[in-house]
């Protein structure tokens, strides 16, 4: 039979899972697959998507940096689901306006509410698990995003090239994704545990303690941000590019997120092998090898490598970075989670910026993607050269 222990952290982790594929998967990753309907909907050009795409990012970097305080301490619970709840509301938004200015407004409100869900609902769920020594609840946690990037697509996909009567087939995504966003709010209440089980008694977090280490990750982690936000936003578009019917796009982010649910479980195996910075390494390695194919390969194969290669990796690096975080920083774990979403979020700011610039002024994305696959093998040249010293101090 199930331990009363077993069950909560099962609890636990599969409200981790709903919360991540609401907040994350629908609330800021069903931009990509809505994106080309967008696009060709409302003329939109590339540059007006990256700024769209941009200003979400800021918000997310807004969250992070308010997150970082002590103000929610013994809320975390009641804060996670307010930014779930609001996940919904914004999602709706989307689909009531056609001005750049609002999408982009609701986009920087919906930045803030998915960093809010996901520092608070992580906070929550991931220290459940490392007081279980549990591994297994941060697989089936971080694996919710990739669940929420394969329902999106799957659900973009079926629906009907004309709309729905008087609604066009863009906002009938961002409709259909609020409907799924607020039952997602209504289960995590279900089953979300309390609040972080604390191991310091419940005392006020210590000042984070900067070390070299720290500094490495948190730099590599922030540049990650940027490498990898270029595909992430844009690979829709660019299936359709250079595809000659809708499946391909449908298939390239249903790879992604499916490769995605599954990468934490499927890298954790070689922890054991590599140790967490090594595994860090190998996921920036080939996540640049995976970018540099997206562009290499003929159509379809360049969208569907890329993807699978993109999911493999992106989740997973996110996971054991903000992983390594917490064990160099033990005293401030929230402190910590919260700046290094932050560095992550000024990445993924510039990202879509300069990607929607570059493919504007090119005619393409293959000029921002391959200077993103140079920022990841940067990135891992760093942490190579790091690798020793980080791997000493986590120990």
């Amino acid at each position: 039979m199930q331990s009363s222990l077993d069950r909560s952290l099962t609890s636990a982790g599969c409200a981790g899972a709903i919360a991540m594929a609401v907040a994350m998967g629908f609330g800021r990753f069903s931009y990509t697959p809505i994106l080309p309907a967008m696009m060709s909907g409302l003329a939109m050009s590339p540059a007006d998507a990256g700024v769209i795409a941009s200003a979400n990012f800021i918000g997310y970097l807004v969250g992070a940096v308010v997150a970082g305080y002590g103000w929610a301490a013994g809320r975390e619970r009641l804060v996670a689901l307010s930014a779930l709840a609001a996940t919904a509301a914004l999602l709706l938004a989307m689909g009531l306006t056609s001005s750049l200015l609002l999408f982009s407004v609701i986009r920087f409100l919906a930045g803030v509410a998915s960093a809010f869900a996901m520092i608070f609902t992580t906070a929550i769920v991931l220290s459940r698990g490392l007081s279980a020594a549990n591994p297994h609840v941060q697989s089936v946690h971080f694996g919710g995003v990739g669940i929420g990037i394969a329902v999106s697509s799957l659900m973009v996909f079926l629906l009907p090239a004309g709309g729905f009567g008087g609604v066009a087939n863009w906002q009938a995504g961002w409709f259909g994704g609020a409907i799924i966003a607020l039952i997602g709010t209504f289960l995590v209440a279900l089953m979300l545990p309390a609040g972080a089980a604390r191991a310091n008694g419940g005392e006020r977090e210590k000042p984070l303690v900067w070390t070299r280490p720290l500094f490495v990750v948190t730099l590599t982690y922030g540049l990650f941000g940027f490498g990898y936000v270029i595909t992430a936003t844009f690979l829709v578009a660019m299936a359709r590019q250079g595809a000659t019917d809708h499946m391909v796009e449908f298939l390239a982010w249903l790879v992604t997120g499916l490769s995605a649910a599954v990468s934490v479980h499927l890298w954790r195996r070689a922890v054991g092998r590599l140790g967490l910075v090594g595994v860090y390494l190998a996921g920036l390695l080939v996540e640049a090898i995976g970018l540099v194919l997206a562009v290499a390969l003929p159509s379809p194969l360049a969208p569907l490598v890329g993807g699978l290669l993109l999911g493999a990796t992106f989740i997973m690096i996110t996971a054991y970075g903000l992983q390594i975080g917490r064990v160099l920083a033990p005293a401030s774990p929230r402190k910590v989670l919260a700046v290094m979403t932050a560095a992550f979020g000024v990445g993924q700011i510039i990202g879509p910026l300069v990607a929607g610039w570059l493919a504007e002024g090119s005619g393409s994305f293959t000029a921002p993607t391959l200077l993103a696959a140079g920022v990841l093998l940067f990135c891992a040249l760093l942490t190579g050269l790091e690798r020793r010293r980080i791997a000493a101090a986590i120990k």
